[in-house]
């Protein structure tokens, strides 16, 4: 399959509200529209993961990240030009986004990506992309497509054909960044 097939694809099945299984920029991971509350819910019960523990939403611009919080704090932005590796930033007060993706502190977490088909994907959707690991809620991540468990596989609405031999064993780093200016590594 070709790149544009596959974006089509994922497209037709996201935009019906279903729930996709996609390689990113590091690891591979399920995704949604980061606006549907009920593909969200899909996801967290994939995943026997509690909704209060939140999900990734990656970005392909500057202006998706505008679009979905009122104040950044100006570090954001220095941090994300300066990474030379994947770096999902937390921050404060977002909108326009699934309310059972917003954290119990009112953030969210995101990542800007340039990965040719994630980037292309929410180009289309002209939204984010929900982004969470592959796996359920307390086993390892899975490095690769092979490692990622049957019952996963099965139970998302579309498996993308890319990437199914990539090897990934670095997650993005986290970085907690409050409007009040405090800053905090999660992981590195």
């Amino acid at each position: 399959m070709d790149i544009n097939t596959e974006i089509n694809n994922a497209y037709d099945v996201i935009k019906e509200g279903g729930i996709i299984l996609y390689p990113t920029d590091t690891v591979w991971g399920i995704g949604c529209d980061a606006s549907n509350e009920e593909a969200v819910a899909k996801i967290y019960a994939l995943k026997k993961r509690q909704e209060s523990k939140s999900m990734i939403c990656l970005m392909n611009s500057d202006k998706m990240v505008f679009n979905m919080f009122k104040d950044i704090p100006e570090v954001a932005w220095e941090i994300l030009d300066m990474s030379e590796n994947p770096t999902t930033l937390i921050l404060d007060k977002p909108k326009n986004v699934a309310k059972n993706l917003i954290a119990e502190d009112n953030t969210l977490a995101i990542r800007i990506v340039k990965e040719p088909f994630c980037f292309k994907l929410m180009e289309r959707m002209k939204r984010p992309l929900v982004s969470t690991s592959a796996n359920f809620s307390g086993k390892p991540s899975p490095k690769s497509f092979k490692e990622i468990d049957p019952e996963i596989i099965k139970g998302v609405d579309y498996v993308v054909n890319l990437q199914k031999d990539k090897i990934c064993d670095k997650p993005s780093t986290i970085i907690k960044l409050s409007l009040d200016s405090q800053v905090k590594i999660i992981r590195k």
